[in-house]
């Protein structure tokens, strides 16, 4: 159903010089009286059906015939796309239907496709090198007479065709010459960097100086003198413990003395240490031993002379134990020591 629309109304947009010529008559007619189309005018074109089968009919011809031509129009020589395109302009102007635009849009795209294969094969041949198409054009270059006598066939030389002038080449030196306007290369003063690892030297070992004469004589004296000294500071310092031992023993044979509080210093740590290092001998040779009281806790005892040669010969054990300032504060606390039992040895020469 058809809807009539008034003059004042905005007329559809034609495409075309179809519509172009209607708009100026339009145009020219509003100027003359004010006269207009009528809706049944406007319509003409369209409400055509004949036109419209005509139409659709050279466009499907068209589209056919690039389908069917397709490798002739690969040609680089042969123009028939550009006549179809050409046509397809002039049946454009009087589309009005979108069944027409959908055809017109098909060719469209079946020549593009034509059109972009056809240029890809003119690219390819284009990037081909032709050796003799470049000689021809490198002796046009060069300057080639090629109705030149033989004269001056013994200075220049000659080709088949023609004779080249003196300057031939310095006009090709000079046409190269920007070409190879680069930086140098970089390269090494003292020859070429070989990445090969250098051979490995061979390790000399240096021979230990020998001692002198003086040195043998003088060095093992100086050490046999420190540790004779040493040792004679360990024993004295063992036999004086000893003594405490026994003299605390002999005041209450029966009263057990307890280890921690024979040998802590409860005023000095390191005093203590060093008790406990020398009373370690008195056990090692046999001159004292140690056991557990009723509370389990260690006492140490002296052995009387007739005893130490059985104590020598039975077997004793050994053991390492930890000893740290805090275990010696809390040993201190424990067996509430306030006095040491054996005293230091600058205290007893005084």
């Amino acid at each position: 159903m058809k809807r009539s629309r008034g003059v004042d109304e905005e007329t559809p947009r034609q495409n075309g010089s179809a519509g172009r010529r209607k708009g100026e008559q339009q145009q020219h007619d509003g100027d003359g009286g004010g006269c207009s189309f009528s809706p049944a005018d406007l319509q003409d074109d369209d409400s055509d059906p004949g036109l419209r089968r005509e139409i659709r009919s050279k466009y499907r011809d068209l589209i056919n015939s690039v389908q069917q031509n397709r490798e002739d129009m690969l040609s680089p020589s042969n123009n028939r796309l550009t006549e179809v395109l050409e046509e397809a302009n002039k049946l454009f102007k009087d589309v009005r239907q979108a069944r027409e635009a959908a055809l017109d849009a098909q060719l469209l795209v079946v020549a593009t496709d034509l059109g972009k294969e056809k240029a890809t094969q003119l690219f390819a041949e284009g990037t081909a090198f032709d050796p003799t198409a470049f000689a021809e054009h490198l002796l046009s270059f060069m300057g080639i007479n090629r109705l030149e006598d033989g004269e001056g066939e013994q200075q220049n030389g000659h080709g088949a065709d023609g004779y080249l002038p003196q300057d031939a080449w310095e006009r090709v030196a000079r046409r190269a010459e920007c070409c190879f306007r680069t930086a140098p290369s970089f390269h090494y003063m003292m020859g070429s960097f070989h990445a090969e690892p250098p051979p490995p030297k061979q390790r000399i070992e240096r021979q230990r100086k020998a001692p002198s004469k003086e040195a043998k004589r003088i060095m093992p004296t100086q050490l046999k003198k420190m540790e004779d000294s040493h040792h004679e500071a360990t024993e004295k310092e063992v036999e004086r413990i000893l003594g405490y031992l026994k003299s605390y023993y002999q005041d209450d044979p029966t009263s057990p003395i307890s280890y921690y509080e024979f040998v802590i210093d409860p005023n000095s740590f390191s005093r203590t240490v060093e008790n406990i290092f020398h009373t370690s001998f008195l056990i090692r040779d046999g001159l004292a031993r140690m056991y557990l009281d009723n509370a389990k806790l260690p006492c140490i005892a002296p052995i009387e002379e007739g005893e130490v040669e059985a104590g020598g010969t039975c077997a004793r054990k050994q053991c390492i134990v930890s000893f740290s300032p805090k275990i010696w504060k809390e040993l201190i606390d424990a067996f509430d020591i306030r006095d040491t039992m054996i005293q230091p040895p600058n205290v007893q020469s005084e």
